[in-house]
């Protein structure tokens, strides 16, 4: 890409191509997916420039990325909702029975309407005496990898990225779901039992919004890298400190709280739209 183009027009939709003549006015499509995303280098004003384009279209992901340091080196991914398609406390509480109870308190945690460790000691509460067996039924009936997870964590690791899934669910599950997407590392809470049953309780500090932050500090200290050569993704308030901080944070099928402050934001297309955003190819999609 040419270096007097500041940014680019990230496009991706089933309807690329129409799109792509609607935007001519912007510029030419480079196109990296024949047919579903394109890019339009521009050196215009990006706010102007975005608003302008998805004016065009209301089924489309519309971004706008920074021509330069587009390929991240570090991915940092919420779980549940982003890298999964299921709350897994929530499916935990289907098996309790507690099910529409439980996912109400989730659902204003993830809004950002109430803080995050007090309600995740509330639901976890309410499943004491819960079989231990319940969790490896949710793992093996309930929790599917959202479509493109593995491919963007197999391409990111194939360029040199280091991969890192953190959550405010459980070890139980993040240590199966890491193994299965390939991340390198994984990091949640830890649910307390006596051997048969959830006891109640869960591990302290519970691991939240500034845990994950964190997580991201440690990785970018570890690594030797700047907080602009990571991407973090996540779909609820306690991802917004790890979206802000990252130098690309994107908003998957998000919360309005977390798109609004989202420097990206996928709402219609699948995991393998983070690869576009920076700038990947078909041809460099690692496809599993």
């Amino acid at each position: 890409m040419e270096q007097r183009f500041s940014h680019v027009l990230n496009v991706i939709s089933e309807d690329a191509r129409f799109l792509a003549d609607r935007l001519r006015i912007i510029g030419e499509a480079d196109w990296l997916s024949q047919g579903r995303a394109f890019d339009i280098p521009f050196a215009g004003d990006p706010r102007s420039t975005l608003d302008e384009a998805r004016d065009t279209a209301e089924t489309a992901d519309i971004n706008i990325m920074p021509a330069a340091n587009r390929r991240k080196k570090l991915l940092v991914a919420d779980m549940d909702s982003t890298i999964i398609a299921c709350e897994c406390l929530d499916e935990l509480a289907d098996m309790a029975g507690l099910k529409a109870k439980i996912s109400a308190i989730t659902e204003r945690a993830m809004k950002g309407e109430i803080e995050f460790a007090g309600a995740l000691r509330e639901r976890v509460g309410l499943l004491k005496g819960l079989p231990l067996e319940a969790l490896e039924r949710v793992w093996r009936e309930r929790v599917r990898l959202n479509p493109g997870a593995r491919e963007l964590v197999a391409t990111m690791k194939t360029n040199g990225a280091r991969t890192l899934l953190v959550s405010g669910g459980f070890t139980f599950f993040t240590a199966r779901v890491a193994e299965a997407a390939g991340f390198d590392e994984h990091q949640s809470n830890v649910l307390i039992d006596d051997g048969k049953a959830l006891t109640g309780e869960v591990r302290e500090p519970i691991l939240g919004r500034e845990a994950k932050l964190q997580a991201l500090e440690r990785a970018l200290t570890r690594f030797g890298l700047q907080a602009d050569d990571a991407l973090a993704v996540g779909d609820g308030a306690n991802d917004l400190s790890m979206i802000r901080r990252a130098g690309l944070g994107v908003a998957y099928h998000a919360k309005p709280v977390v798109a609004a402050a989202a420097g990206a934001s996928i709402v219609h297309n699948d995991l393998t739209a983070l690869l576009y955003l920076q700038g990947y190819r078909d041809d460099e999609i690692v496809r599993l």
